[in-house]
């Protein structure tokens, strides 16, 4: 099943590529690598903001943490010219979580990025990660991943 295919099962609909907000462009292709900048915590709604241990619960981390690998994968369409299929796989997240000092569950929040990656790629999705505690992100957002991936 094409990646398209799964993501329109899963009842996923990828929106178009976040422009940057500042200096910077939302990826790099180097040979056969994509390196994307961070994607923040966003629905149709606008951002998902919240402090993870304050007023926001493991659950609705877990669903900022989703959205950010969605818009992870439209950035990665576009660096690919459209086609999903050149996806070799998902090498590495960059995770971080908004949360207070003795909040500890931040691997939890962005397993909601890892396992929509691997429920909606397969193996492909499976990756190296890192998830680590901010005590705050950009404009108040709950979660900011980036992400490496290699196409061919």
């Amino acid at each position: 099943m094409s990646i398209e295919a799964k993501l329109k099962e899963l009842g996923v609909t990828l929106p178009d590529a976040p422009a940057p907000a500042a200096n910077y462009v939302p990826y790099v292709v180097a040979g056969d690598m994509v390196y994307i900048s961070g994607q923040i915590s966003a629905d149709e709604n606008g951002l998902i903001t919240g402090t993870l241990g304050a007023d926001m619960d493991v659950d609705a981390g877990q669903a900022a943490a989703k959205r950010c690998a969605i818009a992870l994968l439209a950035q990665l369409k576009a660096a690919c010219g459209g086609d999903l299929e050149r996806l070799v796989r998902v090498v590495k997240l960059g995770a971080f979580v908004n949360s207070t000092a003795d909040f500890i569950q931040q691997p939890q929040v962005v397993n909601g990025a890892s396992d929509f990656l691997v429920e909606a790629l397969g193996d492909i999705g499976r990756h190296a990660r890192s998830a680590v505690s901010s005590p705050s992100l950009p404009l108040g957002v709950a979660v900011e991943i980036d992400g490496v991936f290699q196409i061919k």
